[in-house]
Protein backbone atom coordinates (compact mmCIF):
# COMPACT_ATOMS: atom_id res chain seq x y z
CA UNK A 1 0.00 0.00 0.00
CA UNK A 2 1.23 3.46 -1.54
CA UNK A 3 0.24 5.94 1.96
CA UNK A 4 -1.64 3.79 4.34
CA UNK A 5 -3.22 7.18 5.59
CA UNK A 6 -3.24 8.63 1.94
CA UNK A 7 -6.99 8.20 1.42
CA UNK A 8 -7.79 10.45 4.62
CA UNK A 9 -5.43 13.03 4.42
CA UNK A 10 -5.31 13.86 0.96
CA UNK A 11 -8.00 15.49 -0.84
CA UNK A 12 -8.66 14.53 -4.77
CA UNK A 13 -7.11 16.94 -6.96
CA UNK A 14 -7.42 17.21 -10.82
CA UNK A 15 -5.26 18.47 -13.92
CA UNK A 16 -4.95 21.99 -13.97
CA UNK A 17 -6.45 23.13 -16.87
CA UNK A 18 -5.18 26.35 -19.06
CA UNK A 19 -7.36 29.70 -18.34
CA UNK A 20 -10.21 29.57 -21.62
CA UNK A 21 -9.62 32.89 -23.29
CA UNK A 22 -6.62 31.50 -23.89
CA UNK A 23 -7.14 27.79 -24.88
CA UNK A 24 -9.92 28.92 -27.30
CA UNK A 25 -7.24 30.78 -29.19
CA UNK A 26 -5.20 27.86 -30.42
CA UNK A 27 -5.17 23.95 -30.60
CA UNK A 28 -3.07 23.07 -27.69
CA UNK A 29 -3.93 20.20 -25.31
CA UNK A 30 -6.52 22.41 -22.56
CA UNK A 31 -3.84 21.20 -19.61
CA UNK A 32 -1.13 23.25 -18.44
CA UNK A 33 2.06 21.79 -19.62
CA UNK A 34 3.58 20.18 -16.17
CA UNK A 35 1.09 20.74 -14.25
CA UNK A 36 0.54 17.37 -12.83
CA UNK A 37 3.61 16.12 -11.71
CA UNK A 38 3.86 17.70 -8.34
CA UNK A 39 1.07 16.31 -7.09
CA UNK A 40 0.50 12.98 -8.60
CA UNK A 41 2.82 11.15 -5.86
CA UNK A 42 0.15 12.42 -3.25
CA UNK A 43 -2.21 11.37 -5.90
CA UNK A 44 -1.23 8.18 -6.24
CA UNK A 45 -0.73 7.70 -2.48
CA UNK A 46 -4.77 8.21 -2.05
CA UNK A 47 -5.16 4.46 -3.26
CA UNK A 48 -6.27 1.83 -0.68
CA UNK A 49 -4.35 -1.20 -2.22
CA UNK A 50 -7.90 -2.81 -1.81
CA UNK A 51 -8.30 -6.48 -1.16
CA UNK A 52 -10.43 -6.83 -4.22
CA UNK A 53 -9.33 -4.07 -6.59
CA UNK A 54 -12.68 -3.02 -8.59
CA UNK A 55 -10.91 -0.66 -10.71
CA UNK A 56 -9.51 -3.93 -12.34
CA UNK A 57 -12.59 -5.04 -13.30
CA UNK A 58 -14.08 -1.52 -14.41
CA UNK A 59 -11.04 -1.54 -16.67
CA UNK A 60 -11.78 -3.28 -19.75
CA UNK A 61 -7.62 -4.10 -20.50
CA UNK A 62 -7.48 -5.35 -16.68
CA UNK A 63 -5.17 -2.38 -15.98
CA UNK A 64 -2.46 -3.05 -12.50
CA UNK A 65 -3.76 -0.08 -10.73
CA UNK A 66 -2.83 -0.50 -7.15
CA UNK A 67 0.94 -1.40 -8.48
CA UNK A 68 1.67 1.31 -10.90
CA UNK A 69 0.00 3.64 -8.08
CA UNK A 70 2.57 2.30 -5.60
CA UNK A 71 4.92 2.96 -7.75
CA UNK A 72 4.60 6.47 -8.69
CA UNK A 73 3.94 7.36 -5.02
CA UNK A 74 7.32 6.70 -4.55
CA UNK A 75 8.38 8.38 -7.57
CA UNK A 76 9.74 4.67 -9.34
CA UNK A 77 8.41 6.11 -12.38
CA UNK A 78 10.55 2.98 -14.49
CA UNK A 79 8.86 0.26 -12.48
CA UNK A 80 5.64 1.84 -13.02
CA UNK A 81 5.91 2.82 -16.50
CA UNK A 82 6.63 -1.39 -17.08
CA UNK A 83 3.44 -2.24 -15.44
CA UNK A 84 1.33 0.53 -17.14
CA UNK A 85 2.33 -1.40 -20.20
CA UNK A 86 2.25 -4.82 -18.78
CA UNK A 87 -1.76 -4.50 -19.95
CA UNK A 88 -1.89 -1.19 -22.11
CA UNK A 89 0.08 -0.48 -25.34
CA UNK A 90 -0.70 2.81 -25.24
CA UNK A 91 -1.59 4.88 -21.90
CA UNK A 92 -1.00 8.05 -23.57
CA UNK A 93 -4.38 7.59 -25.42
CA UNK A 94 -6.41 6.18 -22.62
CA UNK A 95 -4.98 8.55 -19.87
CA UNK A 96 -5.95 11.45 -21.75
CA UNK A 97 -9.33 10.42 -23.42
CA UNK A 98 -10.88 7.01 -21.71
CA UNK A 99 -13.92 8.74 -19.56
CA UNK A 100 -12.22 6.28 -17.09
CA UNK A 101 -14.65 3.43 -15.80
CA UNK A 102 -11.94 2.51 -13.34
CA UNK A 103 -12.86 5.44 -11.18
CA UNK A 104 -16.20 4.59 -11.91
CA UNK A 105 -14.93 1.28 -9.94
CA UNK A 106 -12.43 2.62 -7.62
CA UNK A 107 -13.51 1.24 -3.87
CA UNK A 108 -12.81 5.14 -2.15
CA UNK A 109 -15.75 6.19 -4.56
CA UNK A 110 -17.72 4.55 -2.00
CA UNK A 111 -17.70 7.06 -0.13
CA UNK A 112 -15.08 9.43 -0.78
CA UNK A 113 -13.80 11.43 -4.37
CA UNK A 114 -12.08 8.40 -6.56
CA UNK A 115 -8.40 8.29 -7.20
CA UNK A 116 -7.46 9.92 -10.09
CA UNK A 117 -6.34 6.74 -11.83
CA UNK A 118 -6.42 8.59 -15.57
CA UNK A 119 -4.39 11.56 -14.23
CA UNK A 120 -1.72 9.17 -12.56
CA UNK A 121 -2.04 6.94 -15.57
CA UNK A 122 -1.03 9.94 -17.97
CA UNK A 123 1.64 11.26 -15.39
CA UNK A 124 3.62 8.13 -15.77
CA UNK A 125 3.48 7.40 -19.33
CA UNK A 126 4.36 10.76 -20.03
CA UNK A 127 7.28 10.54 -17.80
CA UNK A 128 8.29 7.35 -19.28
CA UNK A 129 8.96 9.26 -22.83
CA UNK A 130 10.81 12.33 -21.05
CA UNK A 131 13.49 10.00 -19.89
CA UNK A 132 13.66 7.61 -22.61
CA UNK A 133 12.15 4.67 -20.89
CA UNK A 134 9.81 3.89 -24.01
CA UNK A 135 12.04 1.98 -26.62
CA UNK A 136 11.21 -0.21 -29.58
CA UNK A 137 10.62 -3.94 -28.68
CA UNK A 138 11.39 -5.71 -31.72
CA UNK A 139 10.75 -9.27 -31.46
CA UNK A 140 13.42 -11.90 -31.04
CA UNK A 141 12.73 -14.26 -33.96
CA UNK A 142 10.51 -13.76 -37.15
CA UNK A 143 8.09 -16.44 -37.31
CA UNK A 144 7.75 -16.34 -41.32
CA UNK A 145 3.77 -15.55 -41.15
CA UNK A 146 2.21 -12.27 -42.16
CA UNK A 147 -0.83 -10.56 -41.10
CA UNK A 148 -2.62 -7.61 -42.77
CA UNK A 149 -4.21 -5.31 -40.28
CA UNK A 150 -6.75 -3.50 -42.15
CA UNK A 151 -7.30 0.04 -40.07
CA UNK A 152 -5.31 1.74 -37.77
CA UNK A 153 -7.39 2.92 -34.70
CA UNK A 154 -6.56 2.05 -31.26
CA UNK A 155 -7.92 -1.64 -31.70
CA UNK A 156 -5.96 -1.93 -35.18
CA UNK A 157 -2.64 -0.48 -33.56
CA UNK A 158 -3.53 -2.42 -30.72
CA UNK A 159 -2.85 -5.68 -32.72
CA UNK A 160 -0.75 -4.87 -34.70
CA UNK A 161 2.28 -4.39 -32.18
CA UNK A 162 1.13 -7.33 -30.11
CA UNK A 163 1.79 -9.36 -33.46
CA UNK A 164 4.48 -7.65 -34.83
CA UNK A 165 6.32 -8.41 -31.09
CA UNK A 166 5.13 -11.98 -31.42
CA UNK A 167 7.31 -11.73 -34.41
CA UNK A 168 4.96 -12.32 -37.38
CA UNK A 169 5.67 -9.86 -40.24
CA UNK A 170 2.11 -7.02 -40.08
CA UNK A 171 1.12 -4.41 -42.28
CA UNK A 172 -1.74 -2.03 -41.48
CA UNK A 173 -3.79 -0.63 -44.04
CA UNK A 174 -5.28 2.79 -43.63
CA UNK A 175 -7.85 4.30 -46.22
CA UNK A 176 -6.64 7.85 -44.70
CA UNK A 177 -3.64 9.64 -45.55
CA UNK A 178 -2.35 9.30 -42.10
CA UNK A 179 -2.22 6.80 -40.00
CA UNK A 180 -4.09 7.10 -36.77
CA UNK A 181 -7.61 6.19 -37.56
CA UNK A 182 -10.27 8.33 -35.37
CA UNK A 183 -7.29 9.08 -33.36
CA UNK A 184 -6.25 10.98 -35.65
CA UNK A 185 -9.14 12.55 -37.95
CA UNK A 186 -11.85 12.33 -34.71
CA UNK A 187 -10.06 13.58 -32.16
CA UNK A 188 -9.16 17.46 -31.89
CA UNK A 189 -6.18 18.61 -31.20
CA UNK A 190 -6.71 20.12 -28.01
CA UNK A 191 -8.17 16.61 -26.85
CA UNK A 192 -4.35 14.74 -27.73
CA UNK A 193 -2.11 16.46 -29.49
CA UNK A 194 -1.18 14.44 -32.58
CA UNK A 195 2.28 14.09 -31.62
CA UNK A 196 1.30 11.64 -29.02
CA UNK A 197 0.39 9.11 -32.18
CA UNK A 198 3.24 9.96 -34.41
CA UNK A 199 6.01 9.06 -32.26
CA UNK A 200 4.13 5.69 -30.71
CA UNK A 201 4.05 4.86 -35.01
CA UNK A 202 7.87 5.37 -35.20
CA UNK A 203 8.33 3.04 -32.25
CA UNK A 204 5.91 0.43 -34.15
CA UNK A 205 8.01 1.57 -37.13
CA UNK A 206 11.21 0.75 -35.37
CA UNK A 207 9.85 -2.60 -34.01
CA UNK A 208 8.91 -3.76 -37.74
CA UNK A 209 5.35 -2.63 -38.39
CA UNK A 210 4.63 -1.41 -41.81
CA UNK A 211 2.35 0.97 -43.01
CA UNK A 212 -0.03 1.90 -46.02
CA UNK A 213 -1.63 4.60 -45.76
CA UNK A 214 -4.49 6.00 -49.02
CA UNK A 215 -5.69 2.30 -49.67
CA UNK A 216 -9.41 1.69 -48.85
CA UNK A 217 -9.74 -2.59 -49.03
CA UNK A 218 -12.31 -3.30 -51.10
CA UNK A 219 -11.95 -0.74 -53.28
CA UNK A 220 -8.11 -0.15 -53.52
CA UNK A 221 -7.07 -3.46 -53.16
CA UNK A 222 -9.96 -6.45 -52.81
CA UNK A 223 -10.42 -9.02 -50.23
CA UNK A 224 -9.31 -11.55 -52.70
CA UNK A 225 -5.54 -10.08 -53.21
CA UNK A 226 -5.10 -9.26 -49.14
CA UNK A 227 -5.80 -12.92 -48.42
CA UNK A 228 -3.50 -14.21 -51.06
CA UNK A 229 -0.75 -12.27 -49.91
CA UNK A 230 -0.96 -12.78 -46.01
CA UNK A 231 -1.49 -15.56 -44.05
CA UNK A 232 -3.85 -13.96 -41.60
CA UNK A 233 -5.98 -10.68 -41.84
CA UNK A 234 -7.64 -8.78 -38.81
CA UNK A 235 -10.45 -5.90 -39.54
CA UNK A 236 -10.16 -3.06 -37.19
CA UNK A 237 -12.03 -0.46 -39.78
CA UNK A 238 -14.20 0.62 -36.87
CA UNK A 239 -18.14 1.60 -36.61
CA UNK A 240 -18.48 3.75 -39.73
CA UNK A 241 -21.92 4.29 -40.68
CA UNK A 242 -23.13 7.46 -38.80
CA UNK A 243 -26.64 7.71 -37.54
CA UNK A 244 -28.72 10.37 -39.37
CA UNK A 245 -31.58 12.22 -38.81
CA UNK A 246 -34.11 11.78 -41.73
CA UNK A 247 -36.56 15.04 -40.88
CA UNK A 248 -37.64 17.55 -43.46
CA UNK A 249 -34.67 19.73 -44.30
CA UNK A 250 -32.02 17.55 -43.63
CA UNK A 251 -30.52 17.76 -47.81
CA UNK A 252 -30.07 21.53 -46.60
CA UNK A 253 -26.42 23.19 -46.66
CA UNK A 254 -24.64 23.29 -43.31
CA UNK A 255 -25.98 20.44 -42.11
CA UNK A 256 -22.93 17.96 -41.56
CA UNK A 257 -22.20 14.36 -39.76
CA UNK A 258 -19.52 15.35 -36.82
CA UNK A 259 -17.15 13.05 -38.74
CA UNK A 260 -17.19 15.69 -41.83
CA UNK A 261 -16.88 18.38 -39.66
CA UNK A 262 -14.13 17.28 -37.05
CA UNK A 263 -11.00 16.38 -39.46
CA UNK A 264 -11.21 19.11 -41.18
CA UNK A 265 -9.51 21.18 -38.01
CA UNK A 266 -7.25 18.03 -37.55
CA UNK A 267 -6.10 18.69 -41.17
CA UNK A 268 -5.81 22.65 -40.40
CA UNK A 269 -3.33 21.16 -37.34
CA UNK A 270 -1.48 19.52 -40.09
CA UNK A 271 -1.14 21.97 -42.41
CA UNK A 272 -3.23 20.83 -45.04
CA UNK A 273 -5.69 23.66 -45.10
CA UNK A 274 -5.16 27.13 -44.01
CA UNK A 275 -9.29 27.50 -43.36
CA UNK A 276 -11.14 24.95 -43.45
CA UNK A 277 -13.62 24.13 -46.19
CA UNK A 278 -16.35 23.89 -43.21
CA UNK A 279 -16.22 26.27 -40.41
CA UNK A 280 -17.77 27.99 -37.41
CA UNK A 281 -16.27 31.04 -37.94
CA UNK A 282 -19.12 34.26 -37.40
CA UNK A 283 -22.12 30.98 -37.44
CA UNK A 284 -24.96 30.26 -34.97
CA UNK A 285 -23.87 26.39 -34.09
CA UNK A 286 -26.25 23.39 -33.16
CA UNK A 287 -24.66 20.03 -32.09
CA UNK A 288 -27.26 17.46 -32.02
CA UNK A 289 -25.72 14.38 -29.50
CA UNK A 290 -24.90 15.39 -25.93
CA UNK A 291 -22.14 12.83 -26.14
CA UNK A 292 -18.10 12.90 -26.28
CA UNK A 293 -18.17 13.83 -30.09
CA UNK A 294 -20.59 16.61 -29.68
CA UNK A 295 -18.52 18.17 -26.90
CA UNK A 296 -15.76 17.79 -29.74
CA UNK A 297 -17.42 19.55 -31.91
CA UNK A 298 -18.64 22.46 -29.17
CA UNK A 299 -15.07 23.08 -28.97
CA UNK A 300 -13.75 23.21 -32.31
CA UNK A 301 -16.55 25.96 -32.72
CA UNK A 302 -15.54 27.89 -30.40
CA UNK A 303 -11.62 27.59 -31.78
CA UNK A 304 -13.44 28.75 -35.12
CA UNK A 305 -15.14 31.80 -33.51
CA UNK A 306 -18.43 30.43 -33.19
CA UNK A 307 -21.16 33.40 -33.06
CA UNK A 308 -23.27 30.47 -30.70
CA UNK A 309 -23.04 27.01 -29.68
CA UNK A 310 -25.91 25.05 -28.86
CA UNK A 311 -25.44 21.63 -28.17
CA UNK A 312 -28.63 19.43 -28.35
CA UNK A 313 -30.06 16.13 -26.55
CA UNK A 314 -33.12 14.04 -26.73
CA UNK A 315 -32.56 12.59 -23.22
CA UNK A 316 -33.33 14.29 -19.85
CA UNK A 317 -30.10 15.68 -18.24
CA UNK A 318 -28.89 13.43 -16.25
CA UNK A 319 -28.01 13.51 -12.49
CA UNK A 320 -25.09 14.89 -10.84
CA UNK A 321 -25.28 11.71 -8.31
CA UNK A 322 -25.54 7.89 -8.75
CA UNK A 323 -29.52 7.12 -9.03
CA UNK A 324 -30.46 4.15 -7.69
CA UNK A 325 -30.19 1.93 -11.08
CA UNK A 326 -26.37 2.63 -11.43
CA UNK A 327 -25.31 1.55 -8.32
CA UNK A 328 -21.44 1.68 -7.68
CA UNK A 329 -18.95 -0.31 -9.44
CA UNK A 330 -20.84 0.10 -12.54
CA UNK A 331 -20.16 2.93 -15.02
CA UNK A 332 -22.91 5.28 -13.95
CA UNK A 333 -24.28 8.24 -16.54
CA UNK A 334 -23.70 10.96 -14.67
CA UNK A 335 -23.80 14.87 -15.88
CA UNK A 336 -20.65 15.93 -17.38
CA UNK A 337 -19.04 19.24 -17.88
CA UNK A 338 -16.30 18.55 -19.97
CA UNK A 339 -13.60 21.19 -21.46
CA UNK A 340 -15.83 22.24 -24.20
CA UNK A 341 -18.49 23.07 -22.15
CA UNK A 342 -16.40 25.03 -19.47
CA UNK A 343 -15.22 27.50 -22.92
CA UNK A 344 -19.40 28.45 -23.38
CA UNK A 345 -22.35 27.53 -25.27
CA UNK A 346 -25.59 26.18 -23.97
CA UNK A 347 -26.97 22.58 -23.76
CA UNK A 348 -30.45 22.01 -24.14
CA UNK A 349 -31.99 18.19 -22.83
CA UNK A 350 -35.21 16.63 -23.71
CA UNK A 351 -35.78 18.32 -27.11
CA UNK A 352 -36.01 16.68 -30.32
CA UNK A 353 -35.70 18.26 -33.40
CA UNK A 354 -38.98 18.58 -36.03
CA UNK A 355 -37.40 20.35 -39.04
CA UNK A 356 -34.83 22.07 -40.80
CA UNK A 357 -35.78 25.65 -42.37
CA UNK A 358 -33.14 27.15 -44.97
CA UNK A 359 -33.12 30.56 -47.21
CA UNK A 360 -33.34 31.08 -50.86
CA UNK A 361 -29.69 29.67 -51.29
CA UNK A 362 -30.80 26.24 -49.56
CA UNK A 363 -28.74 26.85 -46.80
CA UNK A 364 -29.82 25.88 -43.30
CA UNK A 365 -30.74 29.13 -40.91
CA UNK A 366 -32.91 27.68 -38.57
CA UNK A 367 -33.58 24.57 -36.24
CA UNK A 368 -37.01 23.30 -35.15
CA UNK A 369 -37.04 21.50 -32.13
CA UNK A 370 -39.72 20.75 -29.55
CA UNK A 371 -40.10 19.48 -25.68
CA UNK A 372 -39.73 15.43 -25.25
CA UNK A 373 -40.74 13.66 -22.03
CA UNK A 374 -40.60 9.64 -22.10
CA UNK A 375 -43.20 7.33 -21.83
CA UNK A 376 -42.21 3.37 -21.83
CA UNK A 377 -38.97 4.42 -22.82
CA UNK A 378 -40.03 6.34 -25.81
CA UNK A 379 -40.11 10.27 -26.38
CA UNK A 380 -43.49 11.81 -27.31
CA UNK A 381 -43.63 15.61 -28.46
CA UNK A 382 -44.81 17.82 -25.40
CA UNK A 383 -47.51 19.75 -27.39
CA UNK A 384 -47.05 23.95 -27.07
CA UNK A 385 -43.30 23.15 -26.82
CA UNK A 386 -42.22 24.45 -30.55
CA UNK A 387 -39.78 26.42 -31.18
CA UNK A 388 -37.30 27.52 -33.60
CA UNK A 389 -33.15 28.19 -32.96
CA UNK A 390 -30.64 30.12 -35.59
CA UNK A 391 -28.52 27.46 -36.97
CA UNK A 392 -25.86 27.99 -39.47
CA UNK A 393 -24.29 24.94 -39.36
CA UNK A 394 -25.54 21.59 -38.10
CA UNK A 395 -23.34 19.07 -36.83
CA UNK A 396 -25.20 15.53 -36.41
CA UNK A 397 -22.99 13.59 -33.14
CA UNK A 398 -25.87 11.35 -32.63
CA UNK A 399 -23.34 7.98 -32.99
CA UNK A 400 -22.65 5.23 -35.09
CA UNK A 401 -24.97 2.38 -36.23
CA UNK A 402 -22.49 -0.34 -37.18
CA UNK A 403 -20.09 -1.69 -40.09
CA UNK A 404 -19.81 0.46 -43.62
CA UNK A 405 -21.16 -2.17 -45.71
CA UNK A 406 -21.21 -0.44 -48.79
CA UNK A 407 -16.99 -0.42 -49.64
CA UNK A 408 -16.97 -3.77 -50.44
CA UNK A 409 -15.25 -5.04 -47.48
CA UNK A 410 -18.00 -7.06 -45.72
CA UNK A 411 -19.09 -8.35 -49.41
CA UNK A 412 -15.95 -8.90 -50.63
CA UNK A 413 -14.89 -10.96 -47.41
CA UNK A 414 -18.14 -12.61 -47.34
CA UNK A 415 -18.45 -11.45 -43.76
CA UNK A 416 -21.28 -12.52 -41.42
CA UNK A 417 -22.92 -9.95 -39.18
CA UNK A 418 -24.41 -10.07 -36.25
CA UNK A 419 -28.01 -8.75 -35.26
CA UNK A 420 -26.69 -5.29 -34.84
CA UNK A 421 -24.98 -5.07 -37.61
CA UNK A 422 -21.31 -5.67 -36.63
CA UNK A 423 -19.21 -8.43 -38.30
CA UNK A 424 -20.01 -11.12 -36.07
CA UNK A 425 -17.14 -13.24 -34.17
CA UNK A 426 -16.30 -16.27 -31.97
CA UNK A 427 -14.36 -16.55 -28.87
CA UNK A 428 -11.19 -15.89 -30.52
CA UNK A 429 -12.49 -12.76 -32.28
CA UNK A 430 -12.61 -14.95 -35.77
CA UNK A 431 -15.40 -14.05 -38.00
CA UNK A 432 -16.57 -16.60 -40.12
CA UNK A 433 -14.08 -16.95 -42.71
CA UNK A 434 -10.96 -18.68 -41.74
CA UNK A 435 -7.53 -16.63 -41.25
CA UNK A 436 -10.13 -13.61 -40.71
CA UNK A 437 -10.39 -11.89 -37.51
CA UNK A 438 -12.36 -8.67 -36.40
CA UNK A 439 -11.44 -6.36 -33.35
CA UNK A 440 -12.91 -2.57 -32.00
CA UNK A 441 -15.73 -1.62 -33.19
CA UNK A 442 -16.39 -3.04 -36.41
CA UNK A 443 -16.97 -6.38 -34.17
CA UNK A 444 -18.45 -4.53 -30.77
CA UNK A 445 -20.57 -2.00 -32.24
CA UNK A 446 -19.27 1.91 -31.09
CA UNK A 447 -17.47 1.66 -28.26
CA UNK A 448 -14.57 3.26 -25.35
CA UNK A 449 -11.25 3.58 -26.36
CA UNK A 450 -10.04 1.13 -23.78
CA UNK A 451 -11.93 -1.80 -25.06
CA UNK A 452 -10.80 -1.14 -28.58
CA UNK A 453 -7.23 -1.54 -27.16
CA UNK A 454 -8.39 -5.02 -25.22
CA UNK A 455 -10.01 -5.82 -28.23
CA UNK A 456 -6.90 -5.56 -30.13
CA UNK A 457 -4.22 -7.59 -27.65
CA UNK A 458 -6.83 -10.26 -27.52
CA UNK A 459 -7.56 -10.63 -31.15
CA UNK A 460 -4.05 -10.55 -31.80
CA UNK A 461 -3.93 -13.73 -29.30
CA UNK A 462 -6.29 -15.31 -31.03
CA UNK A 463 -4.63 -15.02 -34.51
CA UNK A 464 -1.00 -16.04 -33.11
CA UNK A 465 -2.62 -19.24 -31.99
CA UNK A 466 -4.32 -19.83 -35.36
CA UNK A 467 -0.87 -18.93 -37.12
CA UNK A 468 1.28 -20.97 -34.78
CA UNK A 469 -1.04 -23.57 -32.59
CA UNK A 470 -0.14 -21.42 -29.44
CA UNK A 471 0.25 -18.18 -28.35
CA UNK A 472 1.93 -16.44 -24.99
CA UNK A 473 -0.03 -13.12 -26.30
CA UNK A 474 -2.48 -11.39 -23.34
CA UNK A 475 -6.27 -11.96 -24.06
CA UNK A 476 -7.86 -8.90 -21.63
CA UNK A 477 -11.68 -10.23 -22.61
CA UNK A 478 -13.98 -12.21 -24.83
CA UNK A 479 -16.55 -11.07 -27.22
CA UNK A 480 -19.13 -10.77 -25.23
CA UNK A 481 -17.15 -9.46 -22.04
CA UNK A 482 -19.50 -6.34 -20.96
CA UNK A 483 -17.62 -5.78 -17.55
CA UNK A 484 -18.67 -3.11 -15.24
CA UNK A 485 -19.04 -0.34 -18.11
CA UNK A 486 -22.38 -0.66 -19.47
Amino acid sequence: MADPKGFLTTGREVAETRPVAERVKDWNEVYVPGSLLPIISKQAGRCMDCGIPFCHNGCPLGNLIPEWNDYAYRENWQAASERLHATNNFPEFTGRLCPAPCEAACVLGISQPAVTIKNVEVSIIDKAWDTGDVTPQPPERLSGKTVAVIGSGPAGLAAAQQLTRAGHTVVVYERADRVGGLLRYGIPEFKMEKRHINRRIEQMRAEGTKFRTGIEIGRDLTATDLRKRFDAVVIAAGATTARDLPVPGRELNGIHQAMEYLPLSNKVVEGDFVTPPITAEGKHVVVIGGGDTGADCVGTAHRQGAASVTQLEIMPRPGEERGTGQPWPTFPMLYKVTSAHEEGGERVYSVSTTHFEGDANGDVRSLHLVEVEFADGRPAPKPGTERAIPAQLVTLAMGFTGTDVENGLVTQFGLALDERGNIARDADFATNIDGVYVAGDAGRGQSLIVWAIAEGRSAARGVDRYLTGASELPAPIRPTDRALTV
